[in-house]
């Protein structure tokens, strides 16, 4: 018989030795420090780009949270360790989608660094164009904004947003086209509002 299979039978069996319960506890707890690594290096990216995508510091930080619990959950299903960060990605940009459709996304009007780092002499101008923006781009779907997002936020060509997001290249040009169309005539009559 061979050892692997003796192995296994005792393992099935519930009669494994000290030594072999060891070295299980030693793999995961190797797996389990890879982990904490991977999250480290990808924690702050991470977030930013659920800020991005959501536009709320504490539902990013949550979808931020089920991105990586799915991960660890679902780390055996990765075929392939090299294509980690578009796995990875993916499950990142679902737990987005997940929050933004339920409707838990609160609305915040906060500014962040780039806007209170504007010159003072045009601060106001620039303050009203990012809120337009921010406004804009508020009226758009989940998957238009992931989609503006990943193209324009974290500057990825269109065949690696369809490939992120899991779509059709041509579906994710579509949700371009259609979201940014959106966002001029946001912008569009915001401004015509602001004129009288």
């Amino acid at each position: 018989m061979f050892r692997g299979a003796e192995t296994s039978i005792r393992a099935k069996e519930g009669r494994l030795s000290n030594r072999e319960g060891v070295v299980g506890a030693n793999a995961e707890a190797a797996r389990a420090a890879a982990f904490e690594r991977l999250v480290e290096d990808r924690l702050d990216a991470t977030y930013r780009l659920a800020r991005l995508i959501l536009r709320d510091p504490q539902e990013a930080e949550d979808a931020t949270h089920d991105a990586f619990v799915r991960a660890w959950r679902d780390h055996g299903r990765l075929r392939d360790p090299d294509r980690f960060d578009a796995w990875f990605g993916r499950i990142l940009v679902n737990a987005c989608r997940d929050r933004l459709r339920r409707g838990s996304h609160r609305r915040h009007d906060d500014l962040d660094r780039a806007a209170s780092a504007a010159a003072p002499h045009d601060a106001n101008r620039q303050v009203d164009e990012r809120d337009a923006l921010e406004r804009a781009f508020r009226t758009l779907n989940a998957d238009q904004r992931i989609a503006v997002v990943l193209r324009y936020y974290r500057d990825l060509p269109v065949e690696q947003v369809a490939r992120t997001v899991g779509a059709p290249v041509g579906t994710v040009r579509s949700r371009l086209h259609y979201g940014l169309q959106q966002m001029r005539r946001a912008l569009e009559s915001g401004s015509n509002g602001m004129d009288r």
